[in-house]
């Protein structure tokens, strides 16, 4: 793919982003909340950038797209049945949206899953937001979006490490 389709590619998963309520910066305060005990000092600018290098990432891109459309799809009631159902209800044992969060979380090594288990059960900021049924399906992207942010905070972490 050509320098271009990357960037079109990038830039379309941010859109879409935005487009379906999620603001970088909702992000970033997921970043903030899951690191500032361990560092003090932590800014919002240090979570922005470390949401944003993530975003940069392929993987990450293509999770966003693939997960949004699905959404958009079953807000829309375009899947078949049983899979209309099951992402409508966002069920539990599902499974395949968590599957899509962790390639997100593998970009940057093993302390992303101890991160994400915890931003998915406790559901902060704009993730309660998402699993709000009234504001639409979101099954994919609560999970995709605290994977960006456990992925940055992970980032973050290696960061910092690297630097003491």
């Amino acid at each position: 793919m050509s320098e271009k389709g990357r960037d079109i590619v990038e830039k379309t998963a941010r859109e879409w982003l935005t487009k379906r309520g999620v603001k970088l910066e909702d992000i970033a305060d997921l970043v903030y909340q899951l690191q500032v005990k361990y560092y003090p000092d932590l800014t919002m600018d240090l979570c922005m950038k470390n949401v944003n290098r993530v975003l940069a990432k392929r993987e990450v891109q293509n999770a966003i797209l693939t997960g949004i459309q699905l959404d958009k799809l079953g807000e829309e009631g375009k899947l078949e049945q049983p899979l209309q159902g099951i992402i409508e209800r966002d069920e539990g044992l599902y499974g395949v949206d968590e599957i899509v969060a962790l390639s997100i979380v593998n970009v940057y090594g093993s302390i992303g899953f101890t991160n994400y288990g915890y931003i998915d059960k406790e559901k902060p900021g704009i993730l309660k937001f998402l699993n709000d049924k009234n504001n639409g399906c979101h099954t994919f992207l609560d999970d995709i979006v605290g994977a960006i942010a456990a992925a940055a905070s992970s980032r973050l972490a290696h960061s910092a490490e690297a630097v003491e």
